[in-house]
């Protein structure tokens, strides 16, 4: 009888974000991508949401290694939050490992992290852990998938993915060793369910380009803002070829973008003269046709270089009628307001504004299904569990294995928490699980807010807030002072002023019906003035706004 394998899954599953899980051996952990989801618009306040790593920190003595598919937040983002509670080694390929490491210097965890690179193809051993690395091609460089030798055969991670047959490096995805493994026999497949429900297969990269140079032809007399992500290198690389072929100088504007192209130069993954290049600051030296800015801000990220165009706060570049701003990119689910924030406002400056609603500057960077059954037919997995997406992709996903071949009890849709067991009888969820809820990073604090912060948050922005002051005679009820309304965010002025006066009314009903009865104490009579004028502001305006009371022994 050989050791079971058990998968566990911290995020990524039912959502697009948040990818993390452990494979499990002989209790044994080894971390698979440890990933961030950026807020949507019911989470007020929060700037990033993590992964509950509180199972990993519990577990830190059973950590072997922490695994990384590619360099994309949602795969690496939450890793250096996990590394400020644990020391563990990070393996990933030359461009991850250095896209990581100004994380981890960011939070001060760079000193006492191992940085370990593997290459294409090369197979590592890691305490009972033996993976080997498959090349994939994605919209971010050395992206791979993994092919794990484990008691219970041969587990495959496509990473995310997608069978482009003419990208912009020439690193293809290699579809021979996903084919040798599968006739070799491939126990479990886990592959990328992003564009499941999307018909036919995504286009190569190289077709931006082609558009790209078409539409740098059509705004010749323009200055050129292009937003896309920092780390999709291709789409930097393609743009920049496109100013290159105008004439065009071009400057980088953003953080992450100016270190991750400084990073890809460095390791040859960025192909631009030296002489081509200006800092951002000397872009009014020069005629608008002969200038190309590439940006960061493609999801209206609020502090992002677009997004303070769009709001007349970048201190670089004042945009204006004589600019074309292209977002080569489309939005993550979540950020739709916010991109279309960052639009109306370049509008309002006089921008010509392309994006993907209305001309063709994006395509995905995740299979389609004819690839994704492409991949199930290479592989051949007794077992598959779709992972990465929202879980009508997981079904999705599920489905198209099972047209292919797959028994449909051999098909898992797992959950965040869930985990799932390989072992000599097959595949089963386990009866326990793994935390799989939100964490929220909120400025300097991580987990310091709660569903319940988030929950009175959001009140406060649909229906205000109301403050109750009254001093009451401790000895006998009496009230003494008060009670005096206030309300932020709940009533116009005009209104309110009238609303406060019944209100204080009904309070002070309740106080005296509670002094009436002997109950004096602080926290009764504390409840009895939020409970009298919650139900006053639900019967006036069938509105539920926050309730504080202040009650005050005199």
């Amino acid at each position: 009888m050989s050791d079971p394998v058990r998968l566990i899954f911290l995020g990524g599953l039912g959502e697009i974000g948040r990818n993390c899980f452990c494979i499990e051996i002989a209790g044994r952990l080894l971390v698979v991508d440890c990933g961030l989801m950026f807020p949507t618009e019911d989470m007020p306040g929060v700037d990033l949401v993590l992964p509950d790593l509180g199972y990993l920190e519990e577990r830190a003595a059973d950590l072997e290694a922490v695994l990384l598919t590619h360099g994309h937040e949602d795969h690496i983002g939450a890793l250096p939050f996990l590394l400020e509670r644990v020391e563990v080694p990070v393996y990933g390929t030359e461009l991850t490992v250095g896209m990581v490491g100004p994380k981890l210097e960011e939070r001060k965890v760079a000193d006492r992290t191992r940085l370990i690179c593997f290459g294409d193809g090369e197979t590592v051993r890691c305490g009972p852990f033996e993976f080997t690395a498959i090349p994939v091609t994605h919209s971010v460089p050395h992206g791979v998938g993994f092919a794990f030798h484990t008691p219970q055969g041969t587990i495959v991670h496509t990473g995310d993915f997608k069978l482009d047959l003419t990208p912009v490096d020439g690193r293809r995805t290699d579809v021979s060793t996903f084919g040798e493994l599968g006739k070799a026999g491939v126990r479990l497949l886990l592959s990328d369910s992003t564009n499941a429900e999307v018909p036919g297969v995504t286009g190569s990269e190289r077709l931006v380009g082609e558009w790209l140079l078409d539409l740098f032809g059509r705004h010749d007399a323009n200055r050129i803002v292009c937003a896309c992500f920092a780390s999709h290198l291709h789409r930097v690389q393609q743009v920049c070829d496109a100013a290159l072929t105008y004439g065009r100088k071009i400057a980088f504007l953003g953080r992450s973008m100016l270190a991750n192209t400084a990073l890809a130069r460095e390791l040859g993954l960025l192909t631009i003269p030296d002489s081509a290049i200006i800092n951002v600051a000397d872009v009014d030296d020069y005629p608008p046709e002969q200038i190309c800015i590439v940006c960061t801000g493609s999801q209206g990220e609020p502090l992002a270089a677009l997004s303070l165009m769009a709001a007349g706060e970048n201190r670089s570049v004042t945009i204006s009628d004589d600019d074309t701003v292209v977002f080569s990119s489309s939005p993550i689910p979540g950020n739709e307001m916010n991109v279309h924030r960052a639009i109306d406002g370049l509008t309002r400056h006089g921008a010509a504004v392309v994006h993907s609603g209305t001309s063709r500057v994006h395509v995905s960077g995740h299979a389609a299904a004819q690839e994704l059954e492409m991949m199930l037919s290479l592989t051949r997995p007794e077992f598959f569990v779709p992972v990465h997406g929202e879980y009508r992709h997981l079904k999705a996903h599920a489905r198209l294995a099972e047209a292919l071949g797959v028994e449909a009890a051999n098909v898992v849709i797992a959950e965040d928490g869930d985990v799932v067991v390989l072992d000599d009888d097959g595949i089963h969820l386990a009866e326990d699980r793994a935390p799989g809820g939100y964490v929220y990073v909120d400025g300097s604090g991580v987990g310091d807010i709660n569903a319940g912060v988030l929950r009175d948050r959001q009140v406060l922005s649909d229906d205000g807030v109301l403050i109750a002051v009254v001093g009451v005679d401790s000895r006998d009820g009496a009230i003494v002072r008060g009670p005096e309304i206030m309300s932020r965010g709940f009533l116009e002025p005009d209104a309110s002023e009238q609303f406060a006066k019944e209100a204080a009314d009904a309070v002070r009903q309740s106080i005296e019906s509670a002094a009436a009865e002997g109950a004096l104490d602080h926290t009764t009579l504390s409840r009895h003035v939020r409970q009298s004028l919650s139900r006053f502001a639900n019967k006036r305006t069938r509105r539920r706004p926050l309730v504080f009371p202040l009650v005050i022994e005199l």
